[in-house]
């Protein structure tokens, strides 16, 4: 079987086409641990280059979070100007990172691969969703779900997967991604669609295994 890594490029050809069409579908993908939602709206407006959404690796392998947190810093820089890292977060398949704004405000999710040090926009919600950031960017697009609607509907989600509950939505541009919680310790993650109230289950990350804040 494949490896997540290994369908690092493919994926993202995948988002990349369904991008570019007129519309967007919304439809249920089994994840193989139950349905994942795909969604978008509106027509696709890419926002910024394709070059500011990726940094390529130098092939020296990410070895802890310290070191993702430096290749997610390098990847700040070129994606927009005072963007700085916060949480960082450690996965059997790769690590990943969100970037705030200079006032601490969430911006974006990036990937980090751990075998070449490649950082890009991370998959689903953050190049679908992202009305700043993302493929599809719309600033100033209103959002139409509060933080407690989308708690509410992400739990709604969770009731009917494995016992998971969630834990309190970040708001991004578009949307909020909350950690999924199994016995009250991080699982995941998944995102609702501040437009839609889609949710998109992070199903790419593998096994959560360790964390640091932001400073």
């Amino acid at each position: 079987m494949r490896t997540a890594r290994e369908l690092w490029v493919p994926l993202v050809a995948l988002l990349a086409m369904l991008g570019s069409g007129a519309w967007l579908i919304t439809h249920d993908e089994d994840d193989g641990r139950g349905f994942g939602r795909w969604g978008g709206t509106g027509m696709p407006m890419m926002g910024g280059s394709a070059e500011s959404r990726w940094l390529a690796g130098d092939r020296d392998p990410v070895d802890d979070l310290a070191e993702a947190r430096d290749r997610a810093e390098d990847f700040a820089e070129t994606l927009g100007p005072g963007l700085r890292v916060g949480e960082v977060m450690r996965f059997t398949n790769n690590y990943y990172a969100e970037l705030e704004e200079t006032d601490g405000a969430k911006a974006t999710e990036v990937l980090v691969d751990a075998s070449t040090g490649a950082v890009q926009l991370e998959f689903g919600p953050a190049m679908m969703w992202n009305t700043r950031y993302g493929m599809m960017a719309r600033p100033g697009a209103p959002a139409r779900l509060s933080a407690e609607q989308a708690r509410a509907t992400a739990q709604a989600w969770a009731d009917d997967h494995e016992g998971l509950t969630v834990a309190e939505p970040e708001a991004f541009p578009g949307y909020y991604t909350l950690h999924t919680l199994q016995d009250d310790r991080i699982e995941g993650m998944l995102s609702v669609s501040a437009v839609t109230g889609a949710v998109w289950y992070h199903s790419w990350h593998g096994e959560f295994q360790e964390m640091s804040e932001g400073t």
